[in-house]
Order: C-alpha cells, then structure tokens, then sequence
C-alpha cells in the first residue's frame, strides 16, 4: 500500500517537471530563435514479486510478477527543427535557414558561445554584437590583399564607423567584345588621309640628289607608308568588302589614245594588227582621202573588238581614237597598237613595225606589290595598299597629260581626289578619267563590282588651272572602339580608349586588327611621341578566336600628382578561346569592359547577402565585403547547453564546433533583415498543458485514494 503512495508522489513531481517545461517553452513562444524543450518519462525500477519461470513437462511458463514503483523524468530533450522566417527592417537582423548557428564572444574569442537569435547591431566602436553584448565572431577584411580569408582563425568582427577606402589604382582592365570579320560591317571609318608627293623628286632622295622638295618627299612617303592600309581590308561606303583577289582591278585611262596616220597613193592590198586585231582590204585608189576612207571603215567595222573608232582628217589624214570606255575581258579595247605585217608601201605609209599609243593602265591587286621606294618610273601598275595606288595613279596622269600639276591624294573622308592645278608652261594640259572594270577570261579574273564602282566616281574632266575636282567613292576600313575610366593613386579619373581597326587578313592564318591605346593629356603611356597613345596589334585565329594581342600592359603617368608608371595590365582574353575578344561574323560590339580602380569613399551602408558577408556600400560608388558571419555546425545540436540570453554552450555530448560559412559543409544559409521565430507551437504546448494537468490530477486520486485504504485498515484495529 505504501508502494502506492510512494509511486503517486513520484507521479506529481515528474508531471510538475513537464510542467515546468511546458511552461518554459510558453513562456518564449515569441523569443528569437527559441527552441523548445520537451519532458520525456521513464518508469522507475520494479519490485520484482515473482520471476519468471519456464515451461516445464506439461506446466507452461508463468511470466514475472512485477510491481512498479512509480515515474521519473530522465532527460530533457531539445528540439532543433527550423524555426518560421520573419521579415525585418532591419538589414543587419539575420536569420539561419538550415543547420548551423551563430558565435559570439565576451572575451575577444578566448571562450565561444552558440546562437540562433541573429538580432544584431553596431556599438559605438563599430563592433557587431547581439543583444547580450556578445561581439559576434567571423573573418575581416585584410587591408593589404583587400580579401575576406574564410580560412583564417575567427575574430571579432569591426567595421570602425566612418570608414574610409583608400582610392585604388587601376592594375587590370578586361575587355570583351567582338570585331566582325563579315563580309558587310556596321562601323567602319575612312582610310587614312594621305598627301602628294612625286615619286621622281623621291628618287632623287635615295639616288643623292638632296633638295627641300626631295626631303619633302622622303618625309611625306615615310608618313604614307606608316599610315597606308591593304585594299583587301578596304568596305566601301555601304559598308561591303571590296574583297580583292589577287590580279583584280580597274582600267584607268587619263586621255583618249590618239594616232595620226598618213595614208599613202598606192592602191593595192594592205593588212595590219590593230590592238591585236587583224584588219585588211584593198584600197580602192590613188586618192589618199579615198584610201584614208576606205581604211576607216574597215577599222570601225571591228570597233567592238578594239576600241578604235577611226575618222578622216584633213588633207586625208586617218585618225584614229580610242576613248578607253568600253568594258570588256580583253585587253584589246584600251590604248592604240598597231602592228604592219602587210608591208610600208600599201596602207599606212608612216607604220614602222610597231606602233604604240598608251593613255590607259589596267591597276591590279597583288599582295607582293613591289615597293615604290625601290623601282623607277615609269612605274609599276600593280598595288597592294591604298598608297600604292595613289602614288601610281598620279605619276601616270602626270606622265600621259605631261601636266605636273596633277595631284592625287587621299582627302579625310578616304576619297581618291583628282586636281589639275596649271604646272606654268605654256601647253594645254587637260585631264580625262575614264574607269572600266578590268577582267581576263584567260587567266580567271573576274571584274571586281565594288572596286569599279568606288573608282568610277572619278570619271570626268579636269581643266589645267580650274578649280575642278574628281572624287572617288570612299574606302574605309572596319573599326571598333571602346573607353573606360581608369584610376590612379589618387583616384583621379582618366579615360583609356581602345582603338581597333581592321588592317589583314588571310586564308590560313586568319584576321589581323591595329590596336591604339591613347589617353588624354598630359598622362602618358609611351617613351616616344605622342606619349598619349600607344600601338599594337590583334590576331585571330580561323575560328575567330584570339591568337595574340600586344601590348599586354601599359605603364600610366598621370602627370597630376599621383604615382608614375602605374602598371596596367591589358586583358583581351586567353589565346585560343573564346573568353575574351573575338572575330566573328557578328556586328562589332563590346559585351564587357571593366577595370579594378576606384577613388577614395566613405562608407555609406552595409548590407548583409546568404553567405554571411557584410558587404559596404561608399559614396565612390564601389562595394565590396568587409567582414564576414562565421557559423558553427554540431554532430549533437541537441547536445548544446543552454546558457540564458539566447546562447548556448558547447558541453561534453555536443561534439566540438566545426566552424566555416555559410551554405558551406551542410550549414545553412543566411538570410538578412530576417529573424527566426521561435519554434513553439503554441496550440501543441495548450494541449500538452492539459495531458499534464490531468495526469497530476490522478496521481494525486492514486494518493487520496491510497489513505483511504490505509484509513480502513486502521479501522480494523478499532
């Protein structure tokens, strides 16, 4: 009976100890990262009043006759599921979403306590801590390397108040971007200009004949040279590739082909190769102007074939003209040859065995052109670069007109001008361009469209001494540019512009663009004039990837002040890839630009992201982690020991802290200007409040119940 007793008491006082429990846990329902607790029961050890016996013969088993001896709590267990996420003003309020908690330290990192209540704040000296005061524990900024290191021991962490950054100098700048390699283009800019020179006055240079024209010469070549750009990169003024092709051009005739012949007496057979073209008959009679005629029309009836359009002059002369305008394959329509294979005395009285009348020159691409500055004139008529051509192009006006007021130059709209200024002599010296598209069935050249138009814009007349002009279409050549701002040490601000333009390309080896690098003034990037820009190169791959690129670094002096020869690093992407710049059939564009330098700033704002960095915001503009949240994971969370004011203690079944990032090695994430709430649930904690309720009320019927037996038994005695 008293076994009764006994076990009752034990029954109130394990149900008044889940009460305290239960009570704790509704006592934070609305406490920042709480986790409630729950009271488990374990019977005490039974009086055994019988033991257990097994079955014998035909006996079966009896099972053990045991009488408990009431209830114990043995152990209180906490419970670690994830509390709800509530949302904040407060952005440096931070929640845990998944395991893992927050530490925090009263003595510099010498001993640890464990939270999940991420209610923080800034003390007057910049430290981060909770409501309890406690500094929370992470990684900070190193000022050399500029780095939050994950890696290194936890501390403190501080962000002074009223941060300062230092302005950074800029170290790299990475571009990204495309130049099209396309056939048709959406940027592209003039050719450079050129200026005139006389090849004649530039050979008297080189041959020793030193005169202030013949320098003028060799200095204004030199310049052309430098700037001159391969017609096989030129786009017309829509934009299309000339896409020259080795022995492709134009004829270009300065005057109509004129020869005078006199016409002899005799009638009899004649036959002679006019431009290639045989031409025979009889002439009819003794009258020269009947013969002159009759000569005539058996030239203009092959007119098609040559060119040559024949006339009767006075006295009976024959004149013969070919204006160079007709278009065709065969080099027979240009100029005047005439060939006698049918003897002197009949015909053509003044044909000697050959006869050559040439004011027309057909200009063709080679991409060995030879260098001007190493033959004579007359010159060669073939060309590779936009120089080439001027050059050759003035010298046979200048030659076929006899005019050496003739200039050719290329103007700052990349046009081919034609001028015709009076060179003083007393003759006549009138310019007539004629241009034709230059083919050959013979040798598979095919007349090159766009080349011919851009060079048809010339055709006209030009008076000596007028102030008339002939212009070409324009040539221009692809191009791309791009800026940025760069730093120095001072965080002065100064804008590098990149330059490209398109200057090769080749079947095997791929595009070729020039680079210039330029800054403005007074900052320098070069040793030699100007020292504001600088020049490099471009090369890609068949693919379009980038091949190799120079220079790869500049050295900036600001001239303001600040460090001289800053080095700047010059990143275009990696050779071979495609991380970078490349050189596809694309429009030009750039995808991306950036660089690392910054001027100085004051903090303006820190915000909180998921893997715990505390990220600064400065009036410069620029952001970057200050500091970062260390989190803490457990083997055993429910392990920990409660310390009061929301922390934790590591104890012996905990484990020890395995510390590192967030949503790193299991740990959760974090989420700012959020709490997490409490994970009690208030209507289960109501409920389990009357469990315990009634199950006290019984215990304390088992004890009334057991003294009303005792009572009875002392009333036997009575």
């Amino acid at each position: 009976m008293l076994r009764s007793l006994f076990a009752g008491v034990t029954g109130l006082q394990a149900h008044q100890i889940a009460m305290d429990v239960e009570s704790n846990n509704i006592a934070n329902v609305n406490t920042i990262g709480f986790k409630y607790s729950r009271a488990n029961f374990s019977d005490l050890l039974a009086q055994t009043a019988q033991i257990a016996t097994a079955p014998q013969g035909d006996l079966g088993g009896k099972n053990a006759v045991q009488i408990g001896l009431g209830t114990t709590i043995n152990s209180v267990t906490r419970i670690m599921t994830q509390g709800s996420i509530q949302n904040t003003d407060k952005n440096t309020d931070v929640a845990i979403q998944g395991d893992g908690f927050f530490i925090v330290s009263s003595d510099r990192g010498s001993t640890y306590k464990y939270s999940r209540s991420g209610d923080f704040k800034f003390d007057a000296k910049g430290n981060f801590v909770d409501n309890g005061g406690f500094v929370v524990q992470g990684w900070v900024r190193d000022e050399i390397t500029g780095k939050v290191d994950s890696t290194a021991p936890i501390t403190n962490i501080n962000i002074p108040p009223g941060l300062t950054t230092p302005a950074n100098p800029s170290a790299v700048v990475t571009l990204k971007a495309n130049l099209d390699s396309g056939e048709t283009v959406e940027t592209f800019n003039p050719t450079k200009e050129m200026t005139t020179y006389n090849l004649t006055d530039y050979l008297a240079y080189v041959g020793g004949a030193v005169t202030p024209q013949a320098l003028t010469a060799n200095a204004i070549r030199t310049a052309n040279t430098n700037a001159s750009e391969d017609m096989k990169v030129m786009f017309n003024e829509q934009g299309r590739s000339m896409i020259m092709q080795a022995g492709q051009g134009v004829w270009i005739s300065y005057k109509p082909a004129v020869e005078n012949a006199t016409i002899t007496d005799v009638q009899g057979a004649f036959t002679f190769d006019l431009n290639g073209t045989t031409i025979t008959g009889t002439t009819p009679g003794i009258i020269p102007a009947d013969n002159a005629g009759y000569i005539a029309q058996q030239i203009n009836a092959k007119t098609a074939l040559t060119g040559v359009v024949a006339t009767v002059g006075a006295l009976g002369a024959l004149v013969l003209t070919n204006d160079n305008a007709r278009s065709s394959n065969l080099d027979a329509t240009k100029n005047i040859r005439i060939t006698n294979t049918g003897g002197a005395a009949v015909g053509i009285a003044n044909t000697v065995a050959t006869t050559t009348n040439t004011t027309a020159y057909n200009y063709t691409y080679a991409s060995n052109a030879v260098d001007l500055a190493n033959i004579a004139a007359p010159i060669d008529t073939t060309f590779r670069t936009t120089e080439q051509l001027r050059i050759i192009m003035q010298e046979h006006a200048q030659l076929i007109t006899g005019s050496r007021g003739i200039e050719v130059i290329i103007n700052n709209e990349g046009q081919y001008k034609f001028t015709n200024n009076n060179d003083g002599d007393a003759t006549q010296e009138d310019l007539r361009l004629q241009v034709t598209a230059y083919s050959s069935s013979a040798t598979n050249i095919t007349a090159n469209t766009r080349f011919t138009q851009v060079m048809q814009a010339i055709d006209g007349t030009l008076i000596e001494g007028s102030t008339g002009i002939r212009l070409s279409q324009s040539l221009n050549a692809a191009t791309h540019s791009a800026s940025i701002d760069i730093y120095d040490s001072l965080g002065s601000k100064h804008t590098l512009k990149m330059d490209f333009r398109k200057t090769g390309v080749d079947a095997v080896t791929g595009a070729t663009w020039s680079m210039k690098l330029s800054v403005p003034a007074p900052g320098e990037i070069n040793t030699i004039a100007p020292l504001n820009e600088i020049s490099g190169q471009v090369s890609f791959g068949p693919d379009g990837a980038l091949s190799s690129y120079t220079p790869t670094n500049v050295n900036f002096t600001g001239n303001n002040g600040s460090s001289p020869n800053q080095n700047v690093n010059i990143n275009l992407g990696t050779s071979n890839a495609f991380d970078g710049i490349t050189s596809f059939d694309a429009t030009s564009g750039t995808s991306g630009i950036s660089q690392d330098g910054f001027p100085g700033g004051d903090i303006v704002g820190i915000r909180i992201d998921q893997s715990g960095t505390l990220i600064g915001s400065f009036s410069n503009g620029r952001s970057f982690g200050l500091a970062q949240i260390g989190m803490a994971k457990f083997t055993n969370n429910e392990g920990l020991v409660a310390d009061g004011g929301n922390v934790f203690l590591q104890s012996a079944n905990s484990g020890d802290p395995i510390i590192g990032t967030a949503a790193t090695a299991g740990r959760g994430f974090m989420q700012s200007s959020a709490l997490e709430a409490s994970n009690v649930d208030l209507s289960k904690s109501l409920t389990n409040l009357i469990i315990i309720q009634r199950g006290y009320q019984a215990n304390g019927k088992t004890i009334t119940t057991s003294d009303t037996l005792l009572e009875t038994l002392l009333g036997i005695k009575r």
